[in-house]
């Protein structure tokens, strides 16, 4: 570990932060735009070398899961950034539009953050998103709620924070910099994690300007390296997304002392700290009638959710939680066992995931693999009629991050009992507030009326998604991603803070998102998509500068999958 190397750059920091947290914002507009297009020009670059590490075929439809959880995704969220910064250089803060403001049923505020443009409802046509905020804003001051920094006219000291990046989607890292950077008017020290190191010299070229101008450094290394920073006097904030238990090491210290410290809730490291930190997903399947095409669609849902990132992913589907008599139960699981089927098998590249993964399955003897496991690579793994009863199981208190899922059945004589008792089983049983998915038929809906509503009202999740992916929440930019508020650092569950959120809200409780129960064309971001890596291509280009004369190649490609 070269420490001179590190206090050097912490001292780089240091110098500037004062100037970047009283800079223009002309100027800082012009800073973030060197990003957007930063992060466009080294996009073809940065997905060739994760489908390397990550042993993809160039030119199969999994390239599009490295353009679509990398640069698709991080020129969304800087775009959509920028017309905010935009929009408070001009007005003083960021654009909210009356008709996009209603009261819940509890008197709570929803705003609505997207679709904002022709082109997002032509792209994700029937889908919609909220971000409900907490129980503090109302009408009269939400504006007083978004912005802090711009609100209380930045300057100030400024400070230095340190970004433990993630290890498994490419965006994780440098959108968690962008937000320190232009959401809390911080100077930003980026730490790669092992895992995706090689991403850290397209993240330096994408934000070239900022590196040279002191306001950024990527620096690389292990757990000693994370350890000197998150206990270097110049550091003043860490922002942290990985594991709970990283968490508490950098909070409470290791080993039995740092047990101990957490027992007492008394920190060793008392810096701000904000981190989102995995979550047990639950898709609830609320019982209804549906056909073979509806099957079949949510079938193809539900293993997408699964099979994404090779399963990688802090918001994979880890727990269907079903209606133990819907009659259309097995004829469900036997339709994703048959999708599941289809998607090839994937390197299980991230650390330790052969061993949780043995872990996880041996505590279930029942577990049903889908594909052979053969080294380097473990199969999809279902895990069949675990016991809700049993609150302490493996499956419902950790992570497995790795490729095994399982289903478990609740009682309910209707749909609306059924949703209300998943909703207590979530809540109370699985680990984790991060991010839940509810499937519900549109008749089922509408038969539940207010009770859906008030469903994702009770969930305590940061983001509730209506019939698709939890992963929506944070690839679209406009959603805050985050935990649901309120943990504290002694049961720190999946975090605190939000990021992403590019209107700026200071208290958003959770993200919802409303879509269609089927989509037509396939979604690109399911994994049976045949076109998918096509249409994400395009996507760069749409995202990075969005354009009507965009749309005739993504929408090709896009009926072809």
């Amino acid at each position: 570990m070269n420490t001179e190397k590190l206090d050097a750059d912490i001292a780089t920091l240091k110098s500037q932060q004062k100037r970047w947290a009283t800079l223009p914002m002309g100027r800082r507009i012009q800073y973030l735009r060197s990003v957007l297009n930063g992060t466009a020009a080294v996009a073809k670059r940065q997905v060739t070398a994760a489908m390397v590490a990550k042993g993809i075929t160039p030119g199969t439809p999994l390239e599009a899961e490295d353009y679509l959880g990398g640069p698709v995704v991080q020129l969304r969220t800087i775009r959509l950034m920028l017309e905010s910064l935009e929009s408070i250089e001009r007005t003083g803060r960021p654009a909210v539009s009356e008709e996009a403001i209603r009261e819940l049923n509890d008197g709570r505020l929803a705003v609505e953050v997207f679709p904002r443009t022709a082109i997002d409802k032509l792209t994700f046509a029937g889908f919609r998103a909220e971000i409900w905020m907490e129980e503090e804003v109302n009408r009269l001051n939400l504006f007083d709620h978004m912005a802090e920094f711009y609100r209380e006219g930045g300057g100030g000291d400024g400070a230095v924070a340190l970004v433990l990046g993630a290890g498994n989607v490419a965006s994780i890292g440098p959108l968690d910099a962008v937000h320190k950077l232009f959401v809390e008017g911080q100077v930003c020290l980026l730490k790669m994690n092992p895992v995706n190191a090689y991403l850290g010299p397209y993240i330096e070229e994408a934000f070239n300007e900022l590196v040279r101008d002191g306001f950024v450094r990527v620096v690389y290394g292990g757990g000693d390296v994370g350890a000197y920073l998150c206990e270097h006097p110049d550091v003043d904030e860490i922002h942290i997304t990985g594991s709970d238990k990283t968490h508490d090491v950098i909070v409470f210290g290791p080993g039995p002392e740092g047990a101990e410290r957490k027992a007492q809730n008394t920190p060793k490291n008392t810096k701000r700290i904000t981190s989102e930190l995995g979550n047990v997903t639950p898709v609830i399947v609320v019982p209804g009638h549906w056909t073979d095409e509806e099957l079949r669609f949510q079938a193809e849902n539900v293993a997408t959710q699964i099979a994404n990132n090779a399963s990688f992913n802090c918001n994979a589907a880890k727990v269907l939680v079903m209606q133990a008599d819907w009659p259309q139960k097995r004829a469900f699981l036997d339709m994703l066992r048959a999708v599941l089927a289809t998607v090839p098998a994937r390197q299980a590249y991230y650390p330790g995931a052969e061993e949780r993964y043995t872990r996880f399955a041996e505590a279930h003897p029942t577990h049903e693999a889908i594909g052979e496991r053969r080294e380097g690579c473990i199969p999809w793994t279902l895990v069949p009629d675990v016991s809700a009863a049993q609150t302490d199981d493996i499956c419902f208190r950790s992570e497995s991050f790795c490729s095994i899922f399982v289903q478990t059945n609740l009682e309910g004589d209707t749909p609306r009992q059924f949703l209300a008792n998943a909703v207590d089983f979530c809540n109370e049983t699985l680990w984790g507030t991060l991010a839940a998915s509810i499937i519900v038929h549109p008749k089922t809906e509408a038969q539940l009326g207010p009770a859906l509503e008030q469903a994702i009202a009770d969930l305590r999740y940061g983001s509730v998604v209506i019939n698709h992916w939890p992963g929506l929440c944070y690839g679209l930019g406009a959603t805050a991603w985050g935990a649901y508020p309120g943990h504290t650092a002694d049961d720190i569950q999946s975090g605190v803070g939000a990021v992403h959120n590019a209107l700026l809200f200071d208290k958003p409780q959770k993200s919802v998102i409303y879509g269609p129960f089927t989509v037509f064309p396939k979604p690109p971001w399911f994994s049976t998509h045949r076109r998918a890596h096509e249409v994400a291509k395009r996507m760069v280009g749409m995202e990075h500068r969005p354009s009507l004369k965009r749309l005739p190649g993504i929408a090709f490609n896009a009926l072809r999958g």
